[in-house]
């Protein structure tokens, strides 16, 4: 798992280092979420919006390289890499198994037209697919994107979902679930449709500190806590290393940030407590 220095063929570098991406034009690509959640937990998913012009695409994409370029010569991202060579390399390695890659599925990820703290998101995760060989592919789902920032998505090497899985992929290979900033919901969905000991340990999660949820429980209404059952029962089986931000410049898209990796060994610690 040794980082690669391959980049992706739909990028073409400048002389100074930097991104540049062409635009295809071609129709969205089919997502293939649809073989790994049941279909009473999938409902259909489109863009609201039908048209989208290339000026507008060209815009987004623009604001999408500069971060590109920005975080991939920052102090922060040089310390994720060195946590990911580090701290986490024998856990990535352990869910890897004998598998050679590791698919990624981001939920979640907000309007990159419209605010930074998406585009940051989703240019850590570009450049860590660029950057390790073990990192597959990589799937995006949002209801708020639009046709326009579907189509960079996709230009970016990505796909993005043809359906809303309310965040209940079933992790039946590796897989890394990038959810940074998600509503706490999306994080109980994703462990309960995981609840079994085999599915679990195929999971890297990459999103808010389970701790920090932990460390609030005792402040919340019994209703709340009870909508986060799966979040304060993992905790037992999970090793959470947690991000540096470095700068000031990174802290709003992804302050109290963790990786979560989940190792449950019997089934009685799968046990909920009771409401």
């Amino acid at each position: 798992m040794a980082a690669s220095e391959k980049t992706p063929t739909i990028h073409n570098s400048t002389s100074d280092g930097g991104w540049t991406v062409v635009l295809p034009r071609r129709g969205r690509q089919r997502s293939k979420a649809t073989e790994l959640v049941s279909e009473e937990n999938q409902e259909p998913w489109s863009p609201i919006d039908s048209e989208t012009d290339p000026s507008r695409e060209t815009s987004i994409m623009q604001k999408m390289e500069r971060c590109i370029n920005r975080i991939g010569n920052s102090e922060f991202y040089s310390t994720i890499k060195c946590q990911i060579q580090s701290s986490l390399f024998d856990y990535l390695q352990r869910v890897l198994g004998s598998e050679t890659k590791m698919e990624m599925v981001i939920y979640g990820i907000g309007s990159i037209e419209s605010y930074e703290p998406p585009r940051l998101q989703l240019s850590l995760a570009i450049l860590m697919r660029r950057d390790f060989s073990w990192i597959g592919n990589i799937e995006v789902y949002d209801p708020v994107l639009s046709l326009s920032e579907s189509r960079v998505i996709e230009s970016l090497g990505c796909s993005v979902m043809s359906v809303n899985e309310h965040g209940r992929r079933e992790a039946r290979l590796p897989t890394l679930f990038f959810m940074p900033h998600c509503e706490k919901w999306l994080y109980n969905n994703l462990l309960q449709a995981n609840w079994k000991l085999n599915l679990l340990r195929n999971m890297v999660l990459f999103g808010n500190s389970f701790e920090t949820y932990k460390e609030h429980a005792s402040l919340c209404e019994n209703s709340r806590v009870n909508s986060m059952d799966h979040i304060l029962s993992v905790g037992r089986f999970t090793t959470e290393i947690r991000i540096e931000t470095v700068s000031d410049d990174y802290y709003n898209a992804f302050h109290h940030s963790s990786w979560h990796i989940f190792s449950p060994v019997l089934e009685t610690e799968l046990e909920l407590p009771d409401s």
